[in-house]
């Protein structure tokens, strides 16, 4: 027996992340101090379970341990809703996160971006609306409540991106307040909107030697020092030395001023400190934060974060980094199995091979497609 069947799809699928320094974690938080049943390690399991399964409550959630291969994981034979409402509540935030950036960790440490995107994290926040009435704890808004995902984004390959590190708020919190939690490594280049504008770090940055590519907002202080030569044939209308600022506090350090269109031909004034690229480079390197509306659109469509299993502040948190954990397995078999296919293709055979042997899911994730469409052709007459 070699090691593709020994684990059934799901098992091999959990292993990153049923290791020694989980369990270690949790007898050192004391998490599972008094627990008879529902360990922690079964209820990650469960509700990894229920994000690939798209479970809508609880209470379909205790009834998938009625499986009998899922209580052989899970070491047990029955729970109940509330057992898992109480679980969800209780176990600590922290340490779900600290599964989530061990999971980067182990995908940054083996596996690495092309050259020209290595260098370059992608920055940005997606807001979860809430019911006001059932998260009171979450209000924004007179009449809304939500919560907001802030995240930075590491390419790991041409297309594929990881969510590196994340932050979460309440809605009400402006983006520029994460800008310290997310912006922290010089050498790198950070790409983010104009809503993470802040003339104040932007000074610390250029001192620092950590870069940054992005765009000005439309009241900007902008005080043209000089104009540099635009390559023959670009796309770029403007490159130019300037300071920037507000009308009271102008920047002390001299930025780059790049003037491009987005792909509706809108005009797009971006910022840098980055003067040893071409011009062209800068808006490629802004138009690659696109990644990041793409995961953002994925993972609203396909995790399980905008419908949640309890009300509290700590479980909704929980189910979110449930979620960016299920992504980064799931990233992390495409990754370690060389194959092209979706994430979401992957995630459908998982589920329709769950119980079977990892070599069946193996075996589908490397076949190659029966026939490949050649496209609507026109048809050809004979005279």
């Amino acid at each position: 027996m070699d090691k593709n069947t020994l684990f059934s799809s799901f098992g091999k699928w959990i292993a990153p992340i049923c290791t020694r320094t989980f369990t270690d974690w949790i007898i050192e938080t004391q998490q599972d101090k008094y627990v008879k049943k529902l360990t922690t390690a079964a209820y990650l399991k469960l509700f990894l379970h229920a994000q690939l399964q798209g479970r809508e409550g609880l209470r379909h959630i205790a009834d998938d341990v009625l499986c009998k291969a899922f209580q052989r994981e899970l070491g047990l034979t029955s729970i109940s809703a509330a057992q898992l409402s109480r679980k969800h509540k209780q176990v600590d935030s922290e340490l779900l996160q600290q599964v989530f950036e061990r999971l980067v960790k182990r995908i940054f440490t083996t596996y690495r971006a092309p050259a020209h995107r290595s260098k370059i994290k992608l920055i940005d926040s997606t807001t979860v609306a809430l019911c006001l009435q059932k998260y009171k704890w979450a209000t924004f808004r007179k009449t809304k409540a939500g919560i907001k995902l802030h995240m930075r984004l590491a390419f790991v390959g041409e297309e594929d991106v990881i969510p590196e590190k994340a932050t979460i708020t309440n809605a009400r919190k402006n983006d520029r307040t994460q800008l310290d939690e997310l912006v922290d490594e010089p050498g790198v280049t950070y790409v983010f909107d104009r809503g993470y504008i802040d003339y104040s770090a932007f000074n610390r940055y250029c001192n620092n030697k950590i870069y940054f590519v992005t765009r000005l907002k439309s009241n900007a202080f902008v005080e043209p020092m000089e104009a540099f030569e635009i390559p023959q044939g670009s796309s770029i209308h403007a490159d130019m030395l300037v300071r920037v600022g507000s009308q009271q506090k102008k920047m002390k350090n001299l930025l780059r001023m790049v003037q491009t269109e987005d792909s509706q031909g809108n005009l797009l004034f971006l910022i840098t400190n980055r003067f040893d690229l071409t011009c062209d480079e800068i808006g490629d390197m802004y138009r690659s934060r696109w990644a990041i509306e793409t995961f953002f659109k994925w993972m609203k469509q396909h995790l399980r974060i905008k419908h949640f299993y309890a009300q509290s502040d700590r479980a909704v948190y929980n189910q979110i980094w449930i979620a960016l954990i299920a992504f980064c397995l799931l990233l992390l078999v495409k990754l370690e199995t060389k194959v092209n296919h979706s994430l979401l293709q992957l995630s459908r055979w998982l589920t329709k091979l769950m119980w079977q042997p990892y070599a069946e899911w193996l075996q589908r994730m490397k076949q190659k497609p029966s026939r490949v469409s050649l496209g609507r052709r026109r048809k050809t007459t004979v005279d």
